[in-house]
């Protein structure tokens, strides 16, 4: 930007220091500028200081005005530096220093030359001060020459005795350097008074506002440089017809959507025909904060009161009560996290308060600022009486709330803790197990011995014996009295430990939470739920993945949390020919969420022959399938191990291969053929690397009868042949 004429200060403090001079200083009166310093919304500021750089100016001229950067005090006091460049290119440098009292000094802080000078005057000033020193360096140069002439006269004279008339030389000499003297006055002073004059008509042109801005200015005490910033905006005009103050509201992208009419000699309201009440009088700053008002002028009077960093905040004024203008601003800015709610202190301010507070998402913050006096602009015209400054109090009325995080379990932080297991590997403590097969085929009676081998300490094949502890056993398929005691009593069970949970008043299902209650409240180890299509509950398809799902992952943490091995007993479906996990009856599900799959079925070739195989071992490797008797006359007892598989059973193809203890009969006549005598360790040593277990080996000796000879030998050792 250019100023014209702003060089004539230049000129005239250069000229004044002798041309050459590194700094020059002048005083003048000036009326000091008030810069209220006001708290911050939340605490009282104490910070008085208030930079500021100049607007843009008009005028042109010989400078272009590069820095024009103010410091101002509340005590009136202050600093302006100021950087300047001629057409020529040369920097000037100009600091004026304010006191308290509105003194100025100004400091000229670069050496300057005439040339320099020349360059920043007006051509036809410079035109005629050239012609001027070129007159008078014509005039000294005449003088020079008449002295000389006067000389060179009287020298003549005095050698032909002639007296001539004295002439006073000094007086002649003061005389064209005076005439000099006030030349360069008359330059200096005319600069300093077009510099005088250019720095009023600035500040004049600066503080120009349009008529209705009187009213702002004067009546509702706005400074003019917060009216004239809306005015430069154009969110601010006077009505050409009435000459009222019109507020203008504008959407995210500037473009007016809204317009409101105050007037300035009446109390007078009014919005634009087709003005949208969702696009309020506002202010877009860069940060999160929001200051909603009622009215522009409320808006206007808070930004007064606290000025610090004004326009990095957002303020918005709703045109009354509604709250169509605030939701519309937050959808613009979702980024928004503090809504300080300015409304009057009145009802209706209160009310509209604790309605806009619960408009407003449980993500914001929303604080309640309410004015000592009735609006902003009554605290701002009367805030010279109100003590301490104390314009305002502040109330929470909602705190965001905390996001909900995910909760992480860090595997570097997890105990490493080691299986239990019930009887291994068909039954870990802690997890859920499942035991399928068709109606009638020993589901029941094995689930009754291995109640009985919990409490009264008769183990199962190769379980490792351990303290008798409670069992719950939940049936909904037998009678307690006729069937389930009965059968428990032939297996040899300690009735005392053996529980039931009474169901009879509500049903119990797998989601029920007596199962955890009376597992804690009776220390149980061993939980037998028969079947679990009667326990899912009334409303749970166990066909649907979505549904089985949920509920078996919960039991599964009630083991877990308990510590304690859950058995669920299921039936077969139809489905022939599938393989062994697809054949219990629901969804596949089942037998995914649980740890250990068994399956217990017939011998088509005898049918007294049961089998119980271990078709899916998640925590270790599979067991054996096991045979056990059931139907003839010795009742349930268990024959030991039996090659075969579970789909191989359900399919009821039997293998045609020989058994465990028939291979190790055959093992046995091999090792003990032609007399051969042959240790006991030697033999069971022999049969177990060929994955026969010591028990068949012991059911194979006995099968052998009378054919099979053993003796004692060194003390203790056992010695087989055959005759």
């Amino acid at each position: 930007m250019k100023i014209k004429k702003l060089g004539a200060l230049v000129v005239s403090a250069a000229l004044c220091a002798g041309m050459a001079a590194p700094a020059f200083a002048f005083e003048g009166e000036a009326a000091p500028v008030e810069q209220p310093v006001l708290p911050e919304v939340v605490e009282e500021d104490v910070v008085t200081v208030t930079d500021e750089t100049s607007g843009a100016l008009t005028p042109e001229g010989n400078l272009t005005l590069v820095d024009d950067y103010h410091t101002d005090y509340s005590d009136g006091s202050g600093q302006q530096f100021i950087t300047l460049v001629s057409k020529s290119g040369n920097t000037f440098y100009l600091v004026i220093d304010r006191n308290a009292k509105g003194q100025q000094t100004v400091h000229f802080m670069n050496l300057v030359d005439e040339a320099d000078l020349l360059a920043l005057m007006e051509e036809e000033d410079a035109d005629a001060y050239t012609a001027e020193k070129e007159a008078a360096a014509q005039a000294e140069q005449d003088r020079q020459k008449a002295e000389e002439e006067a000389k060179k006269a009287a020298e003549e004279a005095a050698a032909s005795g002639e007296e001539q008339p004295k002439e006073n030389k000094v007086t002649k000499i003061a005389s064209s350097f005076l005439g000099v003297v006030v030349l360069i006055a008359l330059a200096a002073g005319g600069g300093f008074y077009a510099f005088t004059k250019q720095k009023q008509k600035k500040q004049a042109e600066k503080e120009a506002l349009d008529p209705d801005a009187n009213y702002l200015t004067q009546e509702r005490k706005l400074s003019p440089s917060l009216v004239n910033f809306f005015i430069a905006a154009g969110d601010i005009y006077e009505d050409a017809a009435h000459h009222n103050v019109v507020f203008v509201g504008r959407d995210a992208d500037g473009h007016p959507r809204y317009a409101s009419s105050r007037g300035i000699r009446e109390k007078f309201r009014q919005d634009a025909a087709g003005a949208e009440k969702a696009f309020g009088f506002a202010h877009r700053g860069t940060d999160k904060q929001l200051l909603v008002f009622e009215a522009p002028i409320d808006l206007l009077s808070f930004i007064e009161l606290f000025p610090k960093n004004w326009q990095q905040h957002n303020y918005l004024s709703l045109g009354g009560v509604s709250g169509k203008a605030l939701r519309q601003f937050l959808s613009e800015r979702p980024d928004v996290e503090r809504v300080f709610l300015c409304l009057d202190a009145d009802k209706a301010g209160e009310d509209a308060c604790k309605r806009l507070a619960a408009l407003l998402p449980d993500t914001v913050s929303v604080t309640r600022i309410q004015p000592c006096m009735k609006d902003w602009n009554e605290v701002l015209v009367h805030r010279a009486e109100i003590p301490n400054r104390n314009y305002f109090k502040s109330i929470v009325l909602k705190e965001p709330s905390k996001p909900e995080t995910v909760k992480i379990i860090r595997m570097s932080d997890v105990e490493l803790t080691p299986v239990e297991w019930l009887w291994k590997p068909y039954l870990p403590f802690g997890k859920l197990s499942v035991l399928q097969g068709n109606p009638g085929e020993g589901k029941t009676y094995f689930a009754m011995h291995l109640a009985a081998a919990c409490t009264n300490g008769k183990l199962l094949p190769n379980m490792e014996r351990m303290e008798p502890f409670n069992v719950i056993y939940q049936t909904a398929e037998d009678g307690l009295g006729d069937t389930v005691k009965p059968r428990l009593i032939e297996a040899g069970a300690d009735l005392d430990r053996v529980l039931v949970i009474d169901d009879s008043e509500v049903q119990l299902t797998l989601s029920d939470e007596r199962i955890e209650k009376a597992i804690i409240e009776n220390n149980a180890r061993l939980v037998i739920i028969d079947p679990i299509q009667a326990y899912l509950g009334a409303d749970v398809d166990m066909n649907r993945a979505n549904e089985v799902r949920p509920i078996f992952m919960r039991l599964g943490q009630v083991a877990q949390r308990t510590g304690c091995a859950i058995l669920l007993i299921g039936h077969l479906n139809k489905a022939a020919g599938m393989q062994s996990l697809q054949r219990g009856l629901g969804s596949i599900d089942i037998a995914a969420a649980v740890r250990s799959v068994m399956f217990i079925g017939k011998l088509k070739h005898d049918p007294t022959m049961r089998i119980l195989t271990h078709e899916k071992s998640s925590l270790a490797p599979p067991g054996a399938s096991l045979a056990f008797s059931l139907g003839d006359e010795g009742g349930f007892r268990w024959v030991g191990e039996y090659d075969i598989t579970a789909d191989e059973m359900l399919s009821g193809i039997e293998p045609q291969r020989e058994t465990k203890t028939q291979q190790a009969k055959d093992l046995i006549c091999t090792l003990l053929a032609g007399g051969k005598q042959v240790l006991s360790e030697d033999i069971d040593k022999a049969a177990l690397e060929r994955g026969i277990p010591g028990r068949t080996v012991r059911d194979a000796k006995r099968e052998l009868g009378d054919a099979l000879k053993s003796k004692i030998v060194e003390g203790r050792k056992k010695v087989f042949w055959m005759e």
